[in-house]
């Protein structure tokens, strides 16, 4: 059999993430409706050269319209099967204006209890839930889905 004995080097392919939980005064969470998965956090793909915390405040403006400020990180989700890691941050608005977007049919704010029934997708509903528990912090949670 033989070796490849190439030095072209194929770098792995993984999926890095920032997404925010955002809470305002009145204890409410910034959701977002994105076309295909339904309401869920703000967050997206970290740019190359792009910290996580940059990411965070940049995909949530992106999607919201909201400025925030990052108040705390909180954990890992990492699906080790589809080579995703999605970093969880708590935040709190700073200015801007609910703005929809291509990636967001709707955004809003909307009351913990009612935002949770909102999330159709169970791992996002764990991840705001983890997120909203300073016991669990920081995290790190490994799951496969096929």
């Amino acid at each position: 059999m033989e070796q490849n004995t190439s030095s072209v080097y194929t770098p792995p392919k993984h999926f890095l993430s920032a997404a925010t939980i955002v809470l305002n005064d009145h204890k409410e969470i910034l959701l977002i409706k994105g076309p295909m998965r339904g309401w869920e956090m703000p967050g997206g793909i970290v740019e190359e050269g792009e910290s996580l915390t940059d990411a965070a405040i940049r995909e949530t403006k992106e999607e919201s319209g909201i400025d925030i400020e990052v108040v705390k990180f909180c954990g890992v989700f990492q699906n080790v099967n589809k080579s995703i890691c999605n970093t969880l941050f708590l935040a709190k608005p700073t200015g801007g204006i609910l703005t929809t977007s291509p990636e967001s049919l709707e955004v809003g704010f909307f009351p913990i209890e009612q935002a949770l029934k909102m999330i159709t997708i169970e791992n996002f509903r764990q991840r705001i839930e983890y997120c909203l528990d300073s016991s669990k912090h920081p995290f790190c949670v490994e799951f496969e889905n096929l």
